[in-house]
């Protein structure tokens, strides 16, 4: 990564499962589907990126594609 830049990280929270974005430098983040706070250095990091716009389109993806599945295995 370039010095001098933050990256942004998709992680899930430790309580629902729901995909949130965080600066790579916060410690903390509040969940905005559980209202948790989640620790950031203990949960699951599923991407990152360079800006805050990379990131939510990724994020967006992300839900995209777990909406999807679950989709698919309620049709089974």
């Amino acid at each position: 990564m370039v010095k001098g830049t933050v990256a942004v990280l998709v992680v899930v929270c430790s309580k629902c499962g729901g995909l949130l974005l965080a600066r790579d430098e916060q410690k903390t983040r509040t969940c905005p589907h559980c209202s948790y706070k989640v620790d950031l250095h203990k949960a699951r990091k599923v991407a990152s990126a360079r800006t805050a716009q990379e990131a939510s389109t990724i994020l967006r993806k992300l839900k995209s594609e777990a909406a999807q599945k679950q989709k698919h295995s309620s049709c089974l």
